[in-house]
């Protein structure tokens, strides 16, 4: 009775894991004419990302105004180029990062005049929440709790790199750490080496005059 207890309340901790692990909401902005505005997303190597933005119509049943259109770029933390869009209205990627760190979709919109203000509608996926779930059960013929399983597998992993990638970064934040401790102590070795070879010049230089006056 005890392990079938123990067994549900796990079951139940993992899909409240999974639940907060996948849970993406998109996101809605406004863009002044002649202005950009950049949204960054942390990335691991080898993760699938995909994306998606539109811009919301201001007026229903219209169409678009020529002034509401963007240009979208997404690059990774060292400049290289992983989507470009030139005066859209709409548009997504997709792509597998090479590079871990900082990935930035930058938005910008033409100078208008009058200013115009746009506003887009972004959503940003990576990882595990970037996986088109209801493709994989359609073509993997699976029941929905295997796929529940399945989707829980993933997270975990995901879950587990993503700790070993924290890891890494904690060794390289301490690595900092102790270099930045161990250059701040000669400094401050040699302000203090400096500070007393003044003191000294400066008492020599009274010793020396009061010498010369003949006051000692």
């Amino acid at each position: 009775m005890n392990i079938q207890i123990q067994r549900h309340s796990l079951f139940l901790v993992l899909i409240s894991v999974f639940l907060l692990w996948t849970r993406v909401e998109s996101i809605r902005f406004d863009l002044e004419s002649g202005h950009t505005k950049c949204i960054s997303e942390d990335i691991k190597s080898n993760s699938m990302t995909v994306g998606k933005y539109q811009i919301v119509n201001p007026n229903e049943g219209h169409p678009l105004p020529e002034s509401h259109k963007v240009t979208v770029r997404v690059t990774s933390a060292f400049g290289n180029s992983y989507h470009y869009s030139d005066h859209v209205t709409e548009g997504h990627f997709a792509f597998q990062a090479v590079e871990a760190g900082d990935y930035m979709a930058c938005f910008f919109a033409s100078d208008h005049k009058p200013s115009t203000s746009i506003t887009i509608d972004f959503d940003w996926k990576s990882g595990v929440a970037a996986k088109d779930w209801t493709n994989v059960a359609k073509k993997g013929s699976v029941e929905l709790m295997e796929l529940e399983l399945k989707k829980m597998f993933e997270t975990v992993q995901s879950i587990h790199d993503e700790m070993f990638y924290l890891r890494e970064r904690e060794e390289e934040m301490q690595q900092l750490n102790i270099s930045t401790n161990s250059k701040m102590f000669w400094f401050s070795f040699l302000s203090i080496l400096v500070c007393l070879s003044v003191a000294g010049l400066q008492l020599w230089h009274l010793k020396s005059f009061f010498e010369k006056k003949k006051l000692i």
